[in-house]
């Protein structure tokens, strides 16, 4: 469905601001049908599934009811887990980016309670929170319910179905009796039905449809891939695989421009559409598409509604979508009418979260592929044109050139020869030279963590009896249990050592989340992390190193107390 732009929904300038800021061109349905009414003070029951947006859609008018001016809890947002409860305030910082004065801060167990009471007792106007240590705090008296303005429950079903019934209760009986509620839900199952009816206030329902989820002629995978080595990848898979059509969706408009550019300075025929394109242009940008002068189009969701061409080979999530739903709207594009299609999203750091959650989404498995190298190009290239040329031989389909190969065989020049440089020749004139990204090293780096250790179980020494010659760490400082990682730190990244591994079991993507969580570190900041029996090694930005041994001293993984420290290497 159209939405009207955000600039109709009745948001002030400060939120229109920063969703400018952001690229955002339309609200999602949700967003669109629920901001209105919860700007007049309407209580709301949003049912939508999870990754539709509703985060926004509840967001945007929490903060247009907050008074900065003021240094108490105005609006409190429960949620079930403790990532989510992140994710929200991270969400909830970046659309109040351009409001002076404003105070978030999540709430969570798991995590040092000082620093909540700290931040609690600053003058905090938004509170995010999960149920059972928001009562916590509720009881000690840190966190003043007196005068909330607007309660929202996000995922309410999954609150009630993690045994959150009692505290929920408590925390909302506690509420000022004329607040706003707004429930947000995936299902309305009866203990939904029945907090609604115990604490709403006549609501209005708001029920998006899902739909369809899946694309079964469509094959989807994905690449790891670093924001800056997008452009290089994407070009090395085109030249793999050339589309006669292909379509690059991008989240935001600034991200279709600048893919567009590069695309274009590395000879590919793309034109682009977004929000910013008028209708004439738009419309000639997509004749030209259609009749195959422009073979990549990069766009964004909104601009590319409507389209309707059948004989789309590739579709790429240059980023990746917030929402499942858009992602089978994309990758619905291609795959048409008994043809086969292929998707590829690019994904990095903890945006594999919402890939798994795409995939639940859409009950389909979507394979991670290699980056194909320079090499696997450069070849793939060579067997193109000799394809082109075998057939163009078999079939006739060329120029009588006879009389200047006549003058080159007179000149002395061999068949051979001649061939050879013509062959080189359409090598420079259609390709192009690739570049090193940094992706092109993992496989090695791969390769050398997974290559066995001999240190790590005890060796037999043939004069005598079984000993352990694994390395120990001494008073001066972490030192490995296993050999050290040849693999030199990248550029301005220091490596850390942390003193759980393997044998504790611990997975990299739990220490990623640990890292962002407690040390409040910038999204996609991490380097590289390598897990050890004992010990893992985690290459963090130069600046944040102090942030995170500081920050993470209290903390705890796997419900284990650790160490980091700068690594120190091998004793």
């Amino acid at each position: 469905m159209d939405t009207p732009p955000f600039s109709e929904l009745g948001l002030p300038d400060a939120l229109l601001a920063a969703i400018e800021t952001l690229g955002y061109e339309r609200p999602s349905p949700i967003q669109a049908m629920s901001i209105p009414p919860a700007l007049l003070g309407k209580d709301l029951v949003g049912l939508s599934a999870t990754g539709s947006g509703k985060t926004a859609a509840f967001t945007l008018p929490a903060l247009a009811k907050l008074d900065v001016k003021q240094g108490y809890p105005q609006v409190l947002i429960l949620c079930p887990t403790r990532e989510l409860a992140v994710q929200v305030c991270e969400e909830v910082h970046r659309l109040g980016a351009k409001m002076t004065g404003l105070h978030a801060t999540p709430v969570y167990g798991g995590a040092p309670i000082d620093r909540q009471l700290r931040a609690l007792r600053s003058g905090a106007q938004l509170v995010v929170g999960t149920p059972g240590r928001l009562l916590d705090h509720l009881r000690r008296g840190s966190f003043d319910a007196s005068r909330i303005k607007m309660a929202i429950l996000d995922e309410a079903d999954r609150m009630l179905d993690m045994g959150f019934k009692d505290e929920m209760d408590e925390l909302l009986a506690a509420l000022p009796p004329d607040r706003q509620t707004l429930f947000f839900s995936a299902t309305m199952n009866p203990g939904v039905s029945r907090l609604i009816q115990k604490f709403g206030n006549s609501p209005e329902v708001i029920q998006i449809e899902q739909k369809a989820r899946t694309v079964s002629t469509v094959e989807q995978s994905y690449f790891e891939v670093r924001q800056r080595s997008k452009v290089e990848v994407l070009s090395r898979i085109l030249d793999m695989n050339p589309p006669r059509l292909g379509i690059v969706f991008c989240n935001t408009k600034r991200s279709v421009d600048e893919c567009t550019e590069d695309l274009v300075n590395r000879g590919y025929a793309a034109d682009r559409l977004h929000g910013d394109i008028t209708q004439q242009m738009r419309e000639r940008v997509l004749k030209r598409f259609r009749e195959g002068a422009v073979e990549i189009l990069v766009a964004t969701d909104v601009a590319a509604r409507g389209l309707d061409i059948e004989e789309i080979d590739i579709v790429f999530n240059y980023d990746l979508p917030t929402d499942p739903e858009d992602y089978v709207h994309r990758i619905g594009r291609t795959g048409r009418a008994g043809r086969s299609g292929r998707a590829v999203s690019f994904v990095y750091g903890r945006e594999i979260y919402r890939m798994q959650s795409i995939e639940r989404y859409t009950r389909s498995v979507v394979k991670r592929e290699r980056i194909p190298s320079v090499e696997q190009v450069e070849g793939r290239r060579a067997d193109l044109i000799f394809d082109d040329l075998k057939e163009r031989l078999e079939t006739g389909k060329f120029d009588n050139y006879q009389d200047n190969i006549d003058r080159l065989l007179e000149q002395g020049h061999t068949p051979t020869d001649i061939a050879g440089a013509l062959v080189t020749m359409i090598r420079e004139a259609s390709g192009r030279e690739g570049s090193a990204i940094e992706e092109d090293r993992e496989p090695e780096r791969r390769e050398r963590r997974e290559a066995p250790r001999r240190d790590e179980r005890p060796q037999r020494d043939d004069r005598g009896p079984q000993r352990d010659d694994r390395p120990q760490r001494d008073e001066r400082g972490p030192r490995h249990d296993g050999p050290r990682d040849l693999i030199p730190n990248e550029p301005g990244m220091t490596r850390l050592f942390l003193s759980l591994g393997k044998t504790h079991g611990v997975m990299a993507k739990e220490i990623v989340g640990m890292l962002y969580r407690e040390a409040g570190l910038p999204d996609g900041c991490l380097g590289r992390i390598t897990l050890f029996p004992k010990h893992s090694l985690v290459d963090v930005p130069e600046q944040f190193v102090g942030q995170v041994i500081d920050r993470t001293r209290t903390a705890r993984l796997r419900g284990r107390p650790f160490r980091m420290d700068v690594d120190r290497g091998p004793a």
